[in-house]
C-alpha cells in the first residue's frame, strides 16, 4: 500500500505541475497528529479559560458544541478540497484552484501572517507555565507578567521549534505524536484527577452564570447590561473560537503525506471531532472544581487556583505536561505556516521566491521558509514590548494600557485564520456555482452547497464577532482592544495589496497554475 499511494500521490502532484521535493513519509496518525497539535485542547483551555469563565461564567462550556459544530462544516469543505489539491500551502492553492490565482494569493498571504501570529501567541502562552516550573524545580523568582520575560523564553521557544522543523518531517511527526499523548493525558487525566480528589460544584452549576452579565457581580469588571445571550456570550465564545482551528494544517502537510488525497480529509475531522470532546471533558472537570468561592478567585488567580488542591508532585506532572503541549503546538503551527510560504515561494509569489523555495538536500525541507516562520514569529512578539502605562489616543481610537500580549497575540492570529478560512469557503461555494465538480477520493455528493453555505455563514458571523470594534469599557475589548484587532488585520491585507500592485504576485501565480 505505501508504494501504491507513493505512486498515486506522485501522479496527482505532476497533474498539477509540481515534482515531489519533499519527504513523502507521514502517516494518517503522523497527519492527525499535526492538526490536533496545532488545535491543542490545553494549549486553548489553559491560555483562555479564564477569560472564557470570566465573561460567560459556568454556561460558556455550552460555547464548545456550537463551535465545533460550525467549524465540522468548514472541516467537510476543507477536506474535499484537499482530497482535490493535495499540495502544500492548503488554502491558497484551494483558493488558487477555486477562483483565481489573484485570490488564492490573498488568501495564502492572510493566512501565513495569521499562522505565523498563532506561534507568537501559542509560545507567549506557554511562558506563565514554563517560568511557574522553573520557580517550582530551581527556586527561581521568574515573573511571567514581565515583557522582556515574555519576549526571551518565547524566543527561545520558537528558535528549538525551528530547529526540530529543519531537521526533518518525520522529527515533526514524532513531536506532534508524543503532543497527542500529552494532551490525552493533560485532558483526561486531568478530569479524572480532580474527581478523585472531589469535585466541589453539582452538576448544575454548568448551566448557571454566576451573575457575570452584570457589572457589580463579573469578576472582570466588565458589564453586559444584564444581557448574557446578545451580551456575555458573544464574547465568551471567543474563548472557544481560539481553540478549534488548526485542523486545516494537514492540508498543508499534504506533499509529506501517504496517500494524502485520502488520509488528510480523514485527518481534518477526526482532529476536530476529538479535540472538541477532549475540551468538553476538560474544562467540565475544572468547572466541577471550582472551589465553593466561586468563579472570582479562579478568575483572578487562575487554573492554578483549581489545580493547588491536587498533591504537589501531581501538580508538578501536570505542569510538564501543559509545557510540552504548547511547545508541540508551537512547533506544529510552524512547520505548517513554513509549507504555506515555500508553496508561495514555490510559484514565485513572495519577495526572495528563489530562496524561500529551497528545500535542503539532506534533510529535505524547506529550510529557509522554516526561517521564515522563525523571524515573523519574532515581529509579532515585538508587540508584547508595546504596552504603554496610559491609554494612547490615535487618530479616533484609544491604544488601550497595560495590554495582555497573550490576548491580543491570539485576537491577531483568530481574524486572520476567519478571514482566509471565510474566503476559501466562499472560494468553494463561487467554484460551485460555476459548476465545479471535484473528482477526489472524498466530496460531499449532494450536500455540497447546505454544507459549504453552512459553513461559510458561520465563519462570516464569527468574523464579525471577533473584530467588531466597540469602546474600550466594554466587554468585547477584553478580546479585540477595540479597534486594534480589526485594524491590524486591515494593515495585513493593505501591505498585500501593495505588494501585490508593485510586484503583481498573482501573475507568478497564474504562470505555474495547472488545472490538474
Amino acid at each position: 500500500m505505501p508504494d501504491a499511494a507513493r505512486d498515486g500521490d506522485a501522479d496527482r502532484l505532476s497533474e498539477l505541475g509540481y515534482r515531489q521535493e519533499l519527504s513523502r513519509v507521514l502517516s494518517l496518525f503522523d497527519n492527525f497528529s499535526v492538526a490536533f497539535s496545532y488545535l491543542s485542547p490545553m494549549v486553548g483551555i489553559y491560555s483562555l479559560y479564564t477569560l472564557g469563565l470570566g465573561t460567560g461564567g459556568p454556561r460558556y462550556i455550552w460555547t464548545i458544541p456550537v463551535v465545533v459544530g460550525g467549524m465540522m462544516l468548514v472541516a467537510l469543505v476543507f477536506g474535499e478540497l484537499a482530497s482535490e489539491y493535495p499540495l502544500s500551502g492548503a488554502l491558497y492553492q484551494y483558493g488558487k484552484y477555486t477562483v483565481s490565482a489573484l485570490f488564492g494569493w490573498f488568501i495564502g498571504w492572510i493566512y501565513g501572517f495569521a499562522l505565523l501570529a498563532t506561534v507568537a501567541s501559542v509560545d507567549s502562552g506557554a511562558v506563565a507555565y514554563v517560568a511557574a516550573l522553573c520557580n517550582a524545580w530551581f527556586g527561581t523568582h521568574v515573573d511571567p507578567a514581565n515583557h522582556f520575560v515574555i519576549f526571551a523564553i518565547a524566543g527561545g521557544i520558537i528558535v528549538l521549534s525551528a530547529i526540530l522543523n529543519s531537521v526533518g518531517a518525520k522529527i515533526m511527526g514524532h513531536v506532534a505524536r508524543f503532543g497527542v499523548y500529552v494532551e490525552t493525558i493533560g485532558t483526561f487525566g486531568v478530569f479524572l484527577a480532580l474527581a478523585i480528589a472531589g469535585f466541589h460544584q453539582s452538576l448544575g452549576f454548568v448551566f448557571s452564570s454566576q451573575g457575570v452579565e452584570f457589572a457589580k457581580s463579573n469578576p472582570l469588571g466588565l458589564n453586559f447590561g444584564g444581557n448574557w445571550w446578545t451580551g456575555a456570550a458573544l464574547v465568551a465564545i471567543l474563548a472557544n473560537v481560539y481553540i478549534f482551528y488548526g485542523f486545516e494544517s494537514a492540508g498543508d502537510i499534504s506533499e509529506e503525506t501517504l496517500d494524502a488525497q485520502r488520509q488528510v480529509p480523514r485527518a481534518m475531522r477526526n482532529a476536530l471531532f476529538y479535540g472538541g470532546i477532549a475540551s468538553f471533558v476538560l474544562v467540565l472537570g475544572l468547572l466541577l472544581a471550582t472551589p465553593h468561592g466561586g468563579v472570582g478567585p479562579v478568575v483572578n488567580g487562575g487554573i492554578n487556583t483549581i489545580l493547588g488542591e491536587l498533591p504537589h508532585w501531581l501538580q508538578n506532572f501536570f505542569l510538564v505536561m501543559v509545557v510540552v503541549a504548547f511547545f508541540s503546538c508551537g512547533t506544529a503551527v510552524q512547520g505548517a505556516g513554513a509549507r504555506v510560504a515555500f508553496a508561495l515561494a514555490r510559484d514565485g509569489a513572495l519577495p526572495m521566491s528563489r530562496r524561500l523555495r529551497e528545500v535542503s538536500p539532506r534533510h529535505h525541507t524547506p529550510v529557509n521558509a522554516i526561517l521564515v516562520g522563525t523571524v515573523v514569529p519574532f515581529l509579532f512578539l515585538l508587540l508584547v514590548l508595546v504596552n504603554p502605562s496610559k491609554p494612547v489616543h490615535v487618530l479616533w481610537f484609544d491604544y488601550p494600557a497595560n495590554v495582555t500580549a497573550l490576548y491580543a497575540l491570539v485576537s491577531f492570529a483568530t481574524s486572520g485564520i476567519y478571514l482566509a478560512f471565510m474566503l476559501t469557503v466562499a472560494g468553494a461555494l463561487i467554484a460551485r456555482l460555476r459548476g465545479w465538480k471535484p473528482s477526489g477520493v472524498f466530496t460531499l455528493g449532494p450536500w455540497a452547497l447546505p454544507v459549504t453555505a453552512g459553513g461559510g455563514l458561520y465563519l462570516l458571523l464569527m468574523l464579525a464577532n471577533i473584530v467588531w470594534p466597540s469602546a474600550l469599557s466594554s466587554g468585547r475589548a477584553a478580546f479585540n482592544y477595540g479597534w486594534v484587532t480589526l485594524l491590524v488585520m486591515a494593515a495585513i491585507v493593505a501591505a498585500g495589496a501593495l505588494y501585490e500592485t508593485v510586484a503583481r504576485p498573482g501573475r507568478a501565480v497564474a504562470r505555474h497554475r495547472h488545472e490538474g
